[in-house]
């Protein structure tokens, strides 16, 4: 009976120092969890931020979340790389984002990563480029067919339906540097006068654009205007013609609306871009993530205003 005793009062024991070693981790692990301070955590995978408009676009989207007040923003920066953007948005699935927000890289290659946020549950859409693939809740950004169509009216209208052209395409794998070029082309091949003398693609790069630019010089002695598809190639294009001393001669178009370009024309070396605030565009996303939190109804699409910037309007468009 002693025996029986002893062995229960060990038992007892035992048990007592089990459940104090469970209360322990529960108490660590409790002490390790997030506190909850009621914010709605947003994801933003930027497409590259070496890049004034996408970098606009991020300080939009900053500027609406500090507005708010409620809001934790956790932005990644692809860098130009569909590979580096999949990777970005796990890491943010696994941060638990409230909504995801996603400026694709490439339109074909984010799907994948659209499809790893439906299958988590969490509420995406994209803005700027569209993703071929996914479920996502809307789109925001702007009619890139209009803006085609815009830069080669204008460059019909100044240049009276007669000259020849360059076209500087950007990201052939994006939608938007699709229908900028689509849109363009409808206009060129609707204007008898028009000669394309060169197009090639410059990737929505400044430096890259340059380099195309230069080559496209020495090629054709002869050009009267070149249409760039955002405004990071009209800048490169435009440094190459000033360098090449034939400023004059040619008549520059670019995309987006961003400072630099603004700046350019101002000063007359650039004769016209087509306003797509980036800054309204980083705004509107956060908007609409509030609104998707709050269970809200949403557009499918959301397209924002896009306009012509030349000499005549460039200081009254507002950019922010």
């Amino acid at each position: 009976m002693k025996r029986i005793l002893t062995l229960l009062a060990m038992l007892s024991i035992i048990m007592g120092l089990v459940g104090c070693s469970m209360d322990e981790g529960t108490s660590k692990k409790t002490g390790s969890e997030k506190k909850d301070d009621g914010k709605l955590k947003v994801g933003l995978s930027m497409n590259t931020l070496n890049n004034p408009f996408f970098v606009a676009v991020k300080e939009g989207a900053e500027a609406q979340a500090e507005k708010e007040g409620n809001i934790d923003l956790v932005i990644t920066d692809a860098q130009n790389d569909p590979g580096k953007q999949l990777s970005d948005v796990e890491n943010l699935l696994q941060q638990n984002v409230d909504v995801l927000i996603i400026d694709p890289t490439d339109s074909d290659a984010i799907a994948q990563a659209v499809k790893k946020a439906n299958d988590a549950k969490i509420p995406v859409f994209t803005i700027d480029r569209n993703s071929n693939g996914g479920e996502v809740i809307t789109h925001i950004g702007f009619d890139a067919l209009k803006s085609g169509n815009l830069a080669g009216n204008f460059l019909k209208d100044v240049l009276g339906g007669k000259g020849k052209i360059v076209e500087i395409q950007g990201i052939l794998g994006t939608n938007v540097g699709q229908l900028r070029s689509e849109g363009f082309n409808e206009i060129v091949k609707a204007t008898p006068g028009f000669e394309v003398v060169a197009q090639q693609a410059a990737n929505f790069d400044r430096g890259e654009a340059m380099q195309v630019m230069e080559d496209i010089l020495q090629a054709n002695p002869e050009i009267d205007g070149v249409y760039a598809a955002n405004d990071e190639m009209a800048l490169g294009a435009l440094a190459a013609i000033e360098a090449a001393g034939r400023l004059d001669e040619i008549v520059i178009i670019g995309c987006d609306a961003v400072d630099p370009s603004i700046e350019a024309i101002k000063g007359g070396k650039m004769e016209a871009t087509i306003a797509e605030p980036p800054f309204f565009l980083g705004q509107e996303a956060i908007i609409t993530a509030l609104k998707i939190s709050k269970g809200e109804s949403i557009e499918k699409e959301v397209i924002l205003e896009s306009t012509l910037v030349t000499a005549d309007n460039v200081n009254t468009v507002k950019t922010k």
